[in-house]
């Protein structure tokens, strides 16, 4: 229906409506008379609608609060009281998207889905959820996801437990977290920004249950909300349901939320912020802030403003800091979604006494830059990436959910700035008729050389902090307690664990909406797309809509390397690109590249036949994308990189390479769970043996041996660059995917020929190792374990059907939710079955090893034994088909069906596996817990995390400290 300025429908007045190009419709903003509620509209032909709800929720603390409240609303409710509503719609909803996110001064609510009634059953569930939870009746619920006390003895230690407590220890290792709050705190010492909205381990048990409440009732207000509805959607019914069900209820009186208010300028140079944590993470960060959130030109242009400076290696600022030796590695963004953003410009491994080097080599280049002016092709080039990106929309999720998320960027501090994060094509207008007088010149002058408002923070490694550790604070309550005390903690524990272990009744689970199988609508259908052999070189053709924007993925074999030459493809792929060129400098193919083209990647990967588990395809891969316009640029600078690349640069070659180790390290500390379940797999899977070789643990300790000794092995190193070039680059074996217009292929195929490709004389020689089970646990510094176990389901006969992927949604959200992060304190874990064979379970900062392996031991009994009620098992089935359904943007799309062709799938295996899903029984799932106690029984674990973790563990791991 046509909403008009001025009109009311269902309480809510319409307060304005534009044209928004940039979403391809309309935008309204709406305010429900009785109860304040904002709320945004969003309409266009999007199926996948969304909707969010957020509160403004600055904190006054560390104690996380907030961030356990966004847990802690969605553990039932007056209306749907059952014990995790969250996770019941994971299991039985079609959702796209369904989550909820802690921000430095909000909390939000988002869920998507492509059907309407099930996004309507949804934002039942979530209004009930942040209106009326249940946690007003359930103290339980705040020591769950929050903390609480656990002791099992009285001669045993005391420790602390709790879903949030345990996310934090595990957010916190990550240096660049820490170093970030610190600077933040620094900046905005007077506000809320101070705080670590996320919970600070330290503080989180300072929290008591009654503030908990407190807070809750004085943010969860209508009045202090934003609602924002997305997509093709009946406009009129939303309404109606919210206003009826939810908006037009009394309000409980509650005293005023936390305000958030302004810093005024602070000067800031002498934070000094200690951390345990290895000496080669030390790190120092520049804040400077850029004004308000309301200058939405000021904010884009310092986003446009960061990359021309620090976008890459080549970006002055960042070859200036790189030249000056001050640090491994060096980054600059914009930190906006906040009152007053900030430009913030941090340090990767500083060396020792380099902070007033930092300091004057930024302003030395600013100052620099600004008496001689930018490169005004760097300028073009930035922004003609970021309009890229953003006209794009491939944003990696629900785009209602990412836009919700843009909208309050600006939404939350003014009623009047609903869209104006949203929208930018303007903005990018004005800011090139700008640049030529001048723009980004006073933009860098006011925001480094002149602000009033900065700070600087460094981050000292310690071996320890003893007065502050939580041990120490463990034993100091400990001495405080007697034998009551104890007594009482433990009956409290083992309270907490009956309700746990206490199943919903039937008549809470009654309460939740669900969908019936009648409501799946057909399986969508699959683009089209076809080899064609006609053109100079084969081609995967895909027939996507893409917005005029062409994709091309050039593949080319890699079998003619031996597996000992595999991490120089993995090196190639890091540093073409990003060196010179016989045509370009670097500096001059990074603005190439970003002015004419969305995107260009060089990466590896690895295919394996599900027709023969021996036949595996390791790919060197081109990728590139752009307008349709610039497609002769998509098919010339990839040429000229990957043909003409000099190799001869080592102090930029040791750059590059140093970086990637920084990420390597970091990403084993904050995400382990995903090197843990790869290098599991590489136990007794040749293909993920291979992909070890190019990106796992082996490829690391190459990484890192070859830096130890870098100018001895610098000559070798190029040759050997040269000859992986060589053997990789050729017409044997390659073959182009395109995807955009009939008319963009044909001039593509104009234009590119054979790529200039000659053939091959060099045999196949990739012979691969067998794989050999080691059971290894790797040290890392993070206070939290990452555990994965698993095996090939082939090697024991056991083939994939769909049935397996309902299987996987039972483990992991029935089985693993209950047992290794209710009860177990892990923030994540999960089950996965793919159609490669593997099967494996993985643990995401986890407090537990031994534990967390033995429930994943006993997951095969619990699945033999599962006999869900028809309306439970439909719901598996359906959110299941959700899942095969979901919309694919259409880069993914392309990729999938590449990697259909080169895993030789059969033709129609979605849609079997899609019909296997669809008639999936308990019986069937009972019989999956037969084969999965044979998958379990080999044994095969490994573990990423803390060494008292893992050097506590009774079990037999080979333990390996893996950054010492």
């Amino acid at each position: 229906m046509n909403l008009e300025i001025g009109m009311t429908l269902h309480g809510f007045r319409v307060e304005s409506a534009e044209n928004l190009e940039e979403i391809d419709g309309r935008a309204y903003t709406l305010r429900h008379t009785a109860s304040g509620a904002r709320l945004l509209f969003l309409e266009n032909d999007d199926e996948n609608k969304a909707f969010s709800i957020a509160f403004k929720t600055p904190p006054a603390d560390s104690t996380g609060v907030f961030h356990i409240l966004e847990h802690s609303v969605l553990c039932g409710s007056d209306k749907f009281p059952v014990k995790e509503p969250f996770v019941n719609l994971i299991k039985s909803s079609m959702q796209t998207f369904l989550n909820a996110m802690t921000f430095s001064d909000k909390t939000m609510y988002p869920v998507a889905s492509t059907n309407e009634q099930d996004l309507l059953n949804l934002m039942d569930v979530y209004m009930d959820a942040v209106l009326h939870p249940a946690i007003y009746e359930k103290r339980a619920i705040f020591e769950q996801e929050g903390w609480h006390y656990e002791i099992d003895g009285p001669d045993e230690p005391l420790r602390y437990n709790g879903v949030v407590y345990n996310e934090m220890k595990g957010a916190l290792s990550d240096p660049d977290s820490v170093l970030y709050n610190a600077l933040s705190a620094a900046l905005f010492p007077d506000t809320a920004y101070a705080h670590e909205s996320g919970g600070d381990p330290a503080v989180i048990p300072e929290l008591t249950y009654e503030q908990f409440l407190d807070e809750h009732a004085r943010h969860y207000r209508l009045d202090n909300s934003y609602i924002v509805l997305y997509g093709d959607m009946n406009i009129d019914r939303m309404l109606a349901f919210l206003d009826e069900r939810y908006l037009s209820e009394e309000q409980k009186p509650a005293g005023a939320p936390n305000p958030l208010e302004l810093q005024a300028p602070v000067v800031n140079l002498d934070v000094v912020k200690q951390m345990e944590t290895a000496p080669e993470n030390a790190a120092m960060g520049l804040g400077y802030v850029i004004g308000r959130a309301s200058d939405r030109l000021r904010v884009i242009a310092t986003d446009i403003l960061a990359d021309v400076l620090m976008g890459s290696n080549e970006a002055p600022l960042k070859k200036a800091l790189l030249k000056a030796g001050i640090a491994d590695d060096v980054d600059g963004y914009l930190i906006d979604a906040q009152l007053q953003p900030a430009l913030f410009v941090m340090t990767k491994g500083s060396k020792p006494d380099t902070a007033d080097a930092f300091c004057e080599t930024v302003e030395q280049t600013a100052r620099m830059l600004v008496d001689e002016g930018f490169d005004p092709e760097r300028i073009e080039a930035s922004l003609a990436r970021a309009e890229f990106l953003l006209r794009e929309r491939d944003f990696g999720t629900a785009d209602g959910v990412v836009l919700a998320m843009s909208a309050m960027a600006g939404w939350l501090y003014d009623d009047s700035m609903a869209t104006d994060y949203l929208r930018f094509e303007d903005a990018f207008a004005e800011l090139r008729r700008r640049a030529p007088e001048g723009y980004f010149e006073n933009l860098l002058r006011e925001i480094v050389l002149e602000n009033d408002h900065r700070a600087l923070a460094i981050l000292e490694p310690v071996e320890s902090l003893d007065e502050n550790c939580e041990e120490a604070r463990l034993a100091a309550v400990r001495e405080t307690m007697d034998e009551a005390d104890i007594e009482s903690v433990m009956d409290e524990v083992a309270a907490l664990r009956r309700l746990q272990e206490d199943p919903d009744s039937p008549e809470a689970l009654a309460t939740l909406p669900l969908l019936t199988l009648d409501d799946i609508a057909e399986a969508p259908v699959q683009p089209a797309w076809e080899r064609i052999d006609s053109t100079p070189l084969p081609c995967l053709y895909h027939e996507v809509p893409t917005r005029g924007i062409d994709y091309v993925f050039a593949y080319f074999d890699m079998g003619r390397l031996s597996f000992e030459d595999l991490p120089y493809a993995t090196l190639l792929a890091m540093l073409l690109g990003k060196l010179d060129t016989r045509g370009h400098s670097a500096e001059e193919l990074d603005k190439l590249t970003q002015t004419y083209l969305g995107s260009l990647r060089f990466f590896v990967d690895v295919y394996a036949s599900e027709q023969d588990a021996d036949a595996i395809s390791p790919k060197f891969v081109i990728a590139t994308s752009s307008l349709s316009e610039n497609i002769a640029h998509a098919v010339d600078l990839p040429l000229e990189i990957r043909s003409s690349t000099n190799f001869d640069n080592p102090e930029k070659i040791r750059d590059i390479l140093t970086q990637t180790r920084i990420r390597m390290e970091q990403g084993y500390a904050t995400a382990g769970n995903s090197s843990a379940l790869l290098r599991c797999s590489s136990y007794v899977s040749k293909s993920a043996l291979i992909r070890e070789q190019l990106s796992g643990v082996d490829f690391y300790r190459f990484l890192k041996s070859l830096l130890a000794d870098f100018d001895a092995r610098f000559p070798a190193l190029v040759e050997r660059l040269r000859s992986t070039a060589q053997r990789i680059f050729a017409v044997d074996g390659t073959i182009v995917s395109f995807t955009g217009a009939p008319e963009d292929r044909s001039r593509f195929w104009e234009l590119a020929g054979t790529l200039e490709l000659d053939r091959s004389d060099e045999p196949n020689a990739l012979v691969v190792p067998e794989p050999r089970v080691l059971n290894e646990a790797f040290i890392v510094p993070a206070d939290v374990c990452f555990a994965a176990k698993g095996y090939n389901a082939r090697l024991e006969g056991i083939s994939y059907e769909g049935s397996w992927q309902v299987a996987s949604k039972a483990l992991s959200y029935d089985y693993l939710w209950n047992e290794v992060r209710v009860k177990g304190g892990a923030y994540g874990a999960g089950f996965r079955a793919l159609r490669s064979g593997a099967m494996q379970f993985h643990s995401y900062r986890d407090p537990n090893l031994d534990e967390t392996i033995a429930r994943f031991d006993g997951a095969a009994a619990w699945l033999a034994s599962f006999d869900p009620d028809e309306s439970e098992m439909r719901g598996y089935i359906i959110s299941s088909v959700a899942g095969m359904d979901a919309p694919v943007k259409p880069r993914d799309m392309a990729r999938r069906q590449d990697g259909d062709f080169f895993c030789e799938r059969p033709a129609g295996y979605r849609e079997k596996t899609r019909e296997q899903l669809l008639e999936t029984t308990p019986g069937k799932l009972r019989r999956h817990g037969e084969e999965l106690a044979r998958v379990i029984g080999h044994d095969v674990r490994c573990a990423f995390g803390n060494r008292g973790i893992i050097e506590g563990s009774s079990s037999d791991y080979e333990v390996i400290d893996l950054l010492g």
